[in-house]
């Protein structure tokens, strides 16, 4: 019935947003169905019913937790840039603003990475959508390749496109390593190098 799928999908997600607190505050090695199923305000068993495992559990809210970290947003005021390169340093902007401000997301982000060494499913996810946010990056470098080709001798898209990632990613980490941490400088710099790139410096 219509109604019992939608309660159905609503405590399933009840409980994956519980697992995901869980697995933010314990780590993946520390997350426990008896807490994740004490937060969801369920019993152990109906955790197991939807997701048959802890295993199963836990790639759910990789899939969750890569849904909303690995997506990229272009919004229509970046769109409305007329300048490529400003639209570039616009996107890392957003991007370092967004993803250094969840450090514990962050974290998270790395306890599958390093799971995922030895678990071959995790580190195709992982791989597949992080390859993916990269290569949303693919055309906005290629147009900034396309408007000043002599400055960008030499540079792929792919590659430019891997350098904006870098930027982001680096920001991130700094932002979860060091709670001090200076996300405006960090962008500054960021912002410096590839206006070096293209001839002028940022003020």
């Amino acid at each position: 019935m219509p109604g019992t799928k939608a309660s159905e999908a609503i405590r399933r997600e009840q409980i994956l947003n519980a697992a995901y607190r869980v697995a933010v505050h314990r780590g993946l090695q520390g997350t426990r169905i008896q807490e994740v199923a004490a937060r969801a305000g369920v019993s152990h068993g109906l955790v197991l019913f939807y997701f048959k495992s802890k295993r199963g559990l836990l790639l759910a809210v990789l899939d969750r937790l890569l849904a909303t970290t690995t997506i990229l947003h272009v919004g229509e005021d970046i769109r409305m840039i007329a300048s490529p390169i400003e639209s570039l340093l616009a996107l890392l902007r957003q991007e370092m603003d967004r993803l250094s401000s969840e450090p514990q997301r962050i974290r998270l982000t790395f306890d599958y990475w390093t799971a995922g060494i030895r678990d071959r499913e995790i580190r195709l996810k992982m791989r597949t959508e992080f390859q993916r946010y990269r290569d949303a990056f693919f055309p906005l470098a290629s147009d900034v390749l396309a408007r000043d080709p002599e400055r960008f001798h030499g540079v792929t898209p792919m590659g430019l496109a891997a350098v904006s990632v870098s930027f982001i990613n680096g920001c991130a980490i700094q932002a979860m390593l060091d709670p001090a941490f200076d996300i405006a400088q960090h962008l500054l710099a960021a912002e410096n190098l590839l206006q070096f790139m293209h001839g002028a410096v940022v003020a």
